[in-house]
């Protein structure tokens, strides 16, 4: 008898839980379609400053505080200079790893944009290139500075690779490949000055430019 009661009173409180189930199941639809929004007057306002189809709102990369611009590279260069006045060498290496790696993407883009346009738009792909180098040269200038202020903090293991790299890009014969070829022969790196006395190793008057290729820092 026990049994049998237990069994009827699961199978009744089963039965009234499966309705209650179904019941909220029904009804849960009908709250959801109640809290949405029926009209326009509940949909989300963009503020004027937010839109981006006013062209009011339209940022251009030429500002100094943008990320990939050459005033941002620039001003991330003026920061480091102050930073390494003020031999705060930790602040100046973030600066101009930061601007590096600006001039670096800078002259990726222009490199594939005149590669984009050539055959196609002469003067678009000489004005990419030209850029290209431009930025190249910048990002050059501002490894050789990094390269400098691992000198600076004693890590000549961290300035090698980055010299390299400044001679791969300019050539030996060009004035930033000098220096940084001197900086190797200061730091015993290299043992054989250039260029020689004996006289020069190449023909004169080439000066190739820096190639805008994309550096691994």
């Amino acid at each position: 008898m026990v049994y049998s009661g237990t069994v009827c009173w699961l199978r009744s409180t089963a039965r009234i839980t499966i309705g209650a189930i179904v019941a909220f199941t029904l009804l849960q639809p009908l709250q959801v379609q109640a809290q949405q929004p029926s009209g326009p007057e509940n949909q989300p306002q963009v503020e004027p400053a937010d839109d981006p189809t006013d062209p009011n709102n339209l940022r251009p990369l030429t500002q100094d505080n943008s990320l990939l611009s050459i005033q941002g590279g620039q001003r991330l260069m003026t920061e480091a200079s102050s930073a390494i006045s003020a031999q705060n060498y930790a602040l100046a290496t973030q600066k101009l790893q930061e601007s590096r790696q600006i001039f670096n993407q800078l002259s990726n883009f222009y490199q594939q944009l005149g590669s984009s346009f050539a055959g196609i738009d002469i003067r678009l792909a000489e004005s990419h290139r030209t850029k290209a180098v431009e930025t190249a040269q910048m990002r050059d200038e501002a490894t050789y500075r990094l390269a400098l202020v691992h000198r600076a903090q004693n890590k000549p293991e961290l300035a090698v690779p980055l010299l390299i790299q400044i001679i791969r890009s300019q050539q030996p014969t060009r004035d930033l490949g000098k220096k940084a070829y001197q900086q190797l022969l200061e730091l015993g790196f290299v043992d054989t000055p250039f260029p020689r006395s004996a006289g020069p190793s190449v023909q004169p008057g080439s000066s190739p430019s820096p190639q805008p290729r994309s550096s691994n820092k």
